[in-house]
């Protein structure tokens, strides 16, 4: 019989939102004319703008046609949604991308997750506390950690506590990390980091050696002209990071899939004989290799993000969530929480009342309001008693859950 990989039963019971599917399941079995509010999973309910749904109906069109037919395309992407990207989201911030050193992909989470793959099995991992799960379980997943213990950390991994007394910002860890993986705006605190704490972080990794993996899914929720988008706006990060990003919340992309990582040429990593190798190589034979790229017309669609008429639609429904999230965090503190986040970044971050355990609170709220959120412990130890709402929802019932916990939860 086939060994399975060990690794796997080292990973914690049941991945997060799973999890929280279960229990919301089985609420919903138990009670089931109970009318449930869904703030927990960061999943768009706003429909896709009409310039795009014209762009995909054009892509789509082209495959009927054997004059512009596509079959397998670039496994890095087109190159012109390649050069859109690096004119757009960076050339037009004064940041230095090229088009060859941006490589398209199904999501964020998929790239985030995947990139450890072509780093060595015994690199040093530092993670923030909380954390998006998806960056520990990968690396779980790959043997570069020991067991977890009774408070959700597992041996070997470096962890960056963020608590509320440093503004729920990663401090500099002590022991050397090989990979430092980071997200601003953050999941799920809602904070953001200034360029003067990026450069700190830029300065640390070229000084130890490390890589820095910005996750930077929530940039265009930014609203404060001062916060940077891009860890590439900070000077020298081109030889110290890789930066990811993604389509999904900003055009509402969770179920058409499409994103991008910037791996910039002047990266290096080492091999066993200590000999520099360029990571924007490696990771272009991973993507050759595991991955067959975006399909053609999805590439089309994204591309109208990039018009006129698709960058004021986009503006337009990040303009909506963010209202969303107003509601939430005004509603909130008016209830008597204490509120993180929410005004450069679509989550809202609160402290549980009274010290509750966050899945106690995840239950109490799903039994007294029925409005479904993310407890904060499923992100990590430095998450217990804290509790995060997302404001991709629809108005109304944004309205209806915090009318709710106003009266009373």
């Amino acid at each position: 019989m086939a060994r399975i990989n060990d690794n796997y039963l080292k990973l914690a019971a049941g991945y997060l939102f799973p999890e929280i599917g279960r229990r919301v399941r089985e609420f919903g079995e138990a009670n089931p004319d109970a009318q449930l509010i869904r703030l927990g999973i960061g999943d768009v309910t706003r429909p896709l703008p009409s310039s795009i749904i014209s762009a995909l109906h054009k892509g789509v069109d082209e495959m009927a046609e054997a004059s512009s037919f596509k079959g397998y395309g670039p496994e890095q992407g087109y190159a012109f949604l390649r050069e859109l990207v690096a004119e757009h989201d960076f050339g037009s911030r004064g940041v230095k991308v090229d088009p060859d050193e941006v490589f398209i992909s199904d999501g964020a989470k998929c790239d985030s997750g995947n990139i450890q793959e072509i780093f060595s099995s015994d690199a040093k991992i530092a993670v923030a506390d909380p954390v998006y799960p998806v960056y520990v379980d990968t690396n779980v997943m790959a043997g570069r950690t020991g067991t977890v213990d009774d408070q959700g950390r597992y041996q070997g991994l470096i962890y960056m506590p963020c608590l509320e007394e440093n503004g729920f910002l990663p401090e500099l860890p002590t022991e050397k990390p090989d990979l430092i993986y980071m997200c601003f705006p953050n999941n799920p605190t809602g904070t953001v980091a200034t360029k003067e704490q990026l450069k700190t972080w830029v300065d640390y990794a070229k000084e130890n050696g490390s890589i820095l993996l910005f996750d930077a899914a929530y940039e265009a929720f930014i609203s404060d002209p001062e916060i940077p988008h891009s860890i590439f706006e900070i000077e020298g990060a081109r030889e110290v990071a890789i930066e990811f990003r993604s389509f999904s919340k900003v055009a509402g992309f969770t179920g058409t899939r499409c994103a991008y990582t910037v791996v910039p040429k002047e990266l290096n990593g080492l091999d066993a004989q200590g000999n520099p190798v360029s990571i924007h190589s490696l990771w272009n034979r991973r993507q050759s290799t595991k991955f067959n790229g975006v399909s053609y017309p999805v590439q089309v669609g994204t591309a109208a993000v990039y018009s006129p008429e698709g960058q004021k639609e986009i503006r337009g429904l990040i303009d909506y969530y963010m209202e969303n999230a107003r509601i939430i965090r005004e509603g909130l503190n008016e209830s008597g929480y204490e509120t993180f986040g929410g005004v450069n970044a679509p989550y809202i971050w609160l402290k549980t009342k009274d010290g509750m355990a966050s899945w106690d609170f995840f239950d109490h709220l799903l039994n007294k309001a029925q409005v479904v959120g993310t407890p904060g412990s499923g992100f990590g130890a430095a998450g217990e008693g804290y509790f995060r709402l997302s404001a991709f929802g629809d108005k109304e019932n944004v309205e209806e859950a915090i009318r709710r916990i106003q009266q009373g939860v």
